[in-house]
């Protein structure tokens, strides 16, 4: 059976502001949402996907910020993973999110991320990540603990955005 692509949740909605639990054990059905997951990100298209966007609340994250023409690709499935180091550099990037459609800001993180995560075979990894890596890694976390990249910016843009998405959501319904 091949993986099935989910419908992306569009902010506001509460299950977006939840924090997510930890996947006590990796079962099938979880390795299958997780290659569910890869498909709905690369279909849709973005860098990386967090369960809760998808309605699941599981500290379960996708990503592959591979954007090289011919570079393989890279998927990353994280289950639990957990920052455990950051660098005092700090970057800024002008991010996006799957949940946000067509909206971005630039948000300050650091530079260098340590990550500790478990594999879809149940092994821990442990990974230093830089760059967009890094962003897009501490982003797909933040969805995990209920925070979105807007909540970094000033509550004006944040408004503004959250008001857009609200109307794209009546377009929607309408459709």
């Amino acid at each position: 059976m091949g993986a099935m692509k989910h419908p992306i949740l569009i902010h506001p909605d509460p299950r977006l502001k939840k924090v997510c639990a930890d996947v006590p054990d990796l079962s099938d059905d979880l390795r299958k949402l997780a290659d569910d997951m890869l498909e709905t990100m690369y279909d849709a298209p973005g860098i990386g996907l967090a369960a809760p966007q998808i309605g699941v609340l599981d500290r379960l994250i996708v990503l592959d910020c591979v954007k090289e023409e011919g570079e393989a690709p890279r998927p990353l499935v994280m289950f639990n993973p957990r920052i455990i180091a950051a660098s005092d550099e700090q970057n800024v990037y002008e991010e996006g999110c799957l949940s946000i459609p067509d909206q971005y800001a630039e948000v300050t993180r650091p530079k260098i991320v340590q990550v500790e995560w478990m594999d879809q075979n149940g092994n821990a990894q442990s990974e230093e990540f830089d760059g967009l890596w890094a962003t897009c890694v501490q982003h797909e976390i933040d969805h995990l603990d209920g925070k979105l990249f807007i909540d970094y910016l000033k509550p004006l843009k944040r408004q503004m955005i959250t008001r857009k998405m609200q109307k794209l959501k009546r377009e929607r319904a309408r459709a």
